[in-house]
């Protein structure tokens, strides 16, 4: 199944519409995406694996392959560095996001397949399908649905599907 999010703010599963938060930057062709601009890229990206953070509550149902994320887990966004657009354990000395977050936003993370086979700097990293604030502002390039919305996605989604990402 190819899942869609547009410009609008709309995400489509199938039959069902959700609302959801797209980058601050607005969207912008893959090419053109730069690290840290904010930007979510337009494309196809697969939906690789969910994270989720085990102690806010147990593993979706989901087909997907799924990882516990710990305290110690990162993703690497610095262009420079050779694990650029990876997952990385903590500490670690270059530029990178930490996954284990208070606000809850990576309490379910679905990694994305965008600029990793392989990552090429700097055109992205970390973009991702996660939680969504309350008021679904914008996000640093990533994809965000509520947690029910996100849960009743993953609960469809296989092995082999994709994020449409488009204008």
């Amino acid at each position: 199944m190819i899942f869609r999010a547009n410009s609008k703010g709309l995400f489509h599963a199938g039959e069902q519409v959700f609302s959801c938060a797209i980058g601050r930057g607005g969207l912008a062709a893959a090419a053109d995406k730069r690290e840290g601009d904010g930007v979510s890229p337009i494309g196809v990206w697969p939906m690789r694996r969910l994270l989720y953070r085990p102690d806010r509550g147990p593993a979706p149902v989901t087909a997907l392959p799924v990882r516990a994320i710990t305290p110690q887990d990162g993703w690497c966004d610095d262009p420079a560095h050779p694990d650029y657009n990876r997952l990385v354990q903590l500490p670690f000395s270059a530029s990178h996001e930490i996954l284990w977050r208070e606000d809850g936003l990576y309490d379910l993370v679905v990694v994305l397949g965008h600029n990793d086979d392989p990552p090429i700097a700097p055109l992205g990293s970390a973009i991702f399908l996660h939680l969504a604030k309350p008021d679904y502002a914008p996000t640093e390039g990533c994809i965000a649905l509520s947690r029910a919305d996100l849960e009743a996605v993953l609960a469809q989604a296989q092995p082999g599907d994709a994020l449409a990402i488009e204008a």
